[in-house]
């Protein structure tokens, strides 16, 4: 491949912050970065090159391919699309059926639809690769407040749990306090955190931790666990110690707000290896 279009990238937007994050580290890093925005997701600071559908791609799939771009990069939030928005066009339809064909759950699915880009011509790129910035690149400890003796045992069942709800594709997220407290399912992690919030809302002491972990085997270029401020906010209302994250395979959104956040609620949030 010529250099140029090495340097070449679309990122396709999903909500919230992390796409505007992506963008703007990308950029940063020298790339010619052509934004692809998900109708009814993505942020309109972030005023995209092209705006499509989640079910017709196909124009932004052109314009790719007319500014000679073969990289793609997949960042940001998807919730509950719009019937209309998800109706097929023929390019997507095909790429729909490529994708139902070859998965079997949701990590697999992530799998299906990389592969099937692929065949037709695109490199999947993960964002973290690219933007290393938005993830913890160095393992241990990220804030002043540090794990108790306490807390290491809870976060070693923390990470045995994750790393079996996971490799059953159920969810990425476990809270821990001496035993299992939630699971993260389809809900999603913010949820999940919603329920511990109501169980422990008359707690007085904190303890436990949360956990978010990339799954073992997870095709790592789509779908990465994230945290931010909220995530933050929502493990200090829970009366837990604090987050244990992955290194390089965990988004930060906004990372030093992260870190000035957790440091004032004291929370401590610990970056791991494994």
């Amino acid at each position: 491949m010529k250099k140029n279009t090495d340097k070449k990238i679309a990122l396709v937007a999903g909500a919230l912050d992390l796409p505007l994050l992506a963008r703007d580290a990308l950029r940063r890093n020298g790339w010619d970065v052509f934004v692809v925005g998900l109708k009814n997701f993505y942020d309109a600071r972030l005023s995209p090159d092209i705006v499509v559908r989640l079910g017709g791609v196909w124009p932004a799939v052109r314009a790719a391919r007319r500014r000679g771009i073969r990289n793609v990069t997949f960042v940001g939030a998807l919730g509950h699309p719009n019937l209309s928005d998800i109706r097929p066009d023929l390019w997507s339809l095909g790429l729909l059926l490529s994708i139902l064909k070859n998965q079997r759950g949701y990590d697999s699915m992530a799998v299906a639809l990389n592969n099937a880009l692929e065949r037709r011509g695109f490199n999947i790129v993960a964002a973290q690769d690219v933007a290393p910035e938005l993830t913890f690149q160095t393992s241990g400890v990220q804030t002043r407040t540090r794990p108790s003796s306490r807390d290491m045992a809870d976060i070693k069942r923390a990470i045995d749990v994750s790393h079996t709800i996971g490799a059953a594709d159920i969810g990425a997220s476990v809270v821990v306090d001496n035993q299992v407290i939630a699971v993260e399912a389809a809900e999603g992690t913010a949820k999940m955190l919603e329920r511990v919030v109501d169980m422990r809302r008359n707690r007085k002491k904190s303890s436990g931790v949360f956990a978010k972990m990339t799954k073992p085997g997870q095709d790592l270029r789509i779908d990465i666990p994230a945290i931010g401020i909220d995530t933050v906010n929502a493990v200090a209302a829970a009366k837990l110690r604090g987050i244990v994250v992955n290194t390089k395979t965990c988004f930060v959104v906004n990372r030093d707000a992260v870190i000035r956040r957790a440091n004032e609620l004291k929370i401590f949030i610990l970056a791991i290896d494994e």
